[in-house]
C-alpha cells in the first residue's frame, strides 16, 4: 500500500512524475481518509451510521393486508404502480387502516403505514371484548360484532380478525354479512363498527 503524505507527493512533483490532476486525487484521497479517521474516533463507523446503534421497536405492530398492481394509461402507454393496504395496531385500543400507491411494494407499504398512523381510532375494551353489539357498513361490505365470554377466542375471518386482533381484543364473535370480498372494504366496515362503541 502506498502512503500519500506530504514528502512523499514532494518526491515525486519534483521528478516530474505525477501531473496535476493525479495531485488532485490524491489530495482528496487523503482528506476522505482523515474525516474517515476523524469520525471513527467519535465512535461512528466509516462505512456510515453509528456503531451499536438499534433501530427502536415501533409501538405498533402492522399487517399487509392487500398488494395490488394498479395501472394507469397516459399518452405513452401504461404506468404500473402498487397499492398497498395495511392495517396498523398497537394491542392497546388503537387501530386503523391505511392504503396508498408506490413505485415498488416497499414504497407503497411505507405510505400506507403513514396512512394508518393519520386514520388511528381509539377503541374500549372491556375484559377482553366490546361493551355490547354494533353493525358497521362500508360500501357493499356489512360486519357484525359481538361481545364473547372468556377464553372464547377470536370468532371472526379475513380482514375482521386481523383489525379485531391488532386493535388487542381477545374474546369476540364477529360474521360478515355482505358478499364482497374485498378486503379493504370489509376492514372498513369493522373500523366504521368499533367507531360505534360507546363505554
Amino acid at each position: 500500500d502506498i502512503n500519500f503524505t506530504v514528502p512523499f507527493q514532494r518526491r515525486l512533483l519534483a521528478l516530474g512524475k505525477v501531473d496535476w490532476n493525479l495531485k488532485f486525487l490524491i489530495s482528496n484521497f487523503r482528506n476522505m481518509i482523515t474525516k474517515s479517521q476523524n469520525f471513527s474516533a467519535r465512535g461512528g463507523s466509516a462505512l456510515g451510521g453509528k456503531r451499536g446503534f438499534k433501530k427502536e421497536k415501533s409501538e405498533f405492530d402492522q399487517k399487509v393486508l392487500d398488494i395490488r398492481r394498479v395501472t394507469r394509461v397516459v399518452a405513452g402507454g401504461k404506468r404500473f404502480r402498487f397499492r398497498a393496504t395495511v392495517v396498523l395496531g398497537d394491542h392497546k385500543g388503537r387501530v386503523g387502516v391505511g392504503v396508498d400507491k408506490g413505485a415498488d411494494t416497499s414504497e407503497s407499504i411505507e405510505k400506507a403505514v403513514r396512512a394508518a398512523k393519520k386514520n388511528l381510532i381509539i377503541v374500549p375494551i372491556k375484559n377482553g371484548t366490546i361493551p355490547h353489539d354494533v353493525f358497521g357498513k362500508f360500501s357493499s361490505a356489512k360486519v357484525i360484532l359481538k361481545p364473547a365470554g372468556e377464553g372464547r377466542g377470536l370468532v371472526a375471518g379475513g380482514s375482521v380478525r386481523v383489525v379485531v386482533s391488532l386493535v388487542g381484543i381477545t374474546n369476540i364473535s364477529s360474521k360478515i354479512l355482505g358478499t364482497t370480498t374485498n378486503k379493504l372494504n370489509n376492514a372498513r366496515a369493522a373500523i366504521e363498527a368499533l367507531k360505534k362503541l360507546k363505554s
